[in-house]
């Protein structure tokens, strides 16, 4: 390949020319509309979702429910993950859980629920956590550990 074996695309094609006489098809209105925003100088619209006049769709369409202010968000570990990744220590506390990988950060809440067979035995251990579901506090007890909540 060289040089003379290049081609080259150039675009030539030249501005519409609009509003030239009813004769072309572009004349009068130059391709506009008649009346409305649309046709004048300098057409803005005023907002995103601005729908001609008419009521806008985010206040057309009904809200619903109830959003809390105070909601507080859990990151949610599961007594089965802790017996599989975390290995047989005397305490189970954020610290250990973020080390294991089960949660994104030590310094948000931590619940810890219980999806584990009664039969599958649970290290004793004292666990350590902001909440926890009454069946994994309940499966903790009886294996002979200790469920104690946070106060943050």
């Amino acid at each position: 390949m060289d040089l003379s074996n290049i081609k080259v695309k150039i675009k030539n094609k030249k501005p519409k020319r609009l509003g030239r006489g009813t004769g072309s098809t572009t004349g009068k209105t130059a391709g506009r509309g008649n009346k409305g925003a649309g046709s004048r100088r300098g057409k803005t619209l005023p907002y995103a979702g601005f729908r001609g006049g008419n009521l806008p769709y985010y206040r057309v369409i009904p809200k619903r429910g109830f959003t809390a202010i105070n909601k507080k968000e859990y990151q949610i570990v599961n007594l089965s993950d802790i017996q599989d990744k975390v290995k047989k220590c005397d305490e189970v506390n954020p610290d250990v859980l973020k080390k294991a990988n089960l949660i994104k950060s030590e310094k948000k809440s931590v619940k810890i629920l219980s999806n584990i067979n009664a039969k599958t035995p649970l290290f004793k251990a004292v666990f350590k956590a902001d909440g926890f579901s009454a069946r994994a506090k309940e499966l903790i007890e009886t294996a002979g550990g200790k469920a104690e909540c946070l106060k943050r």
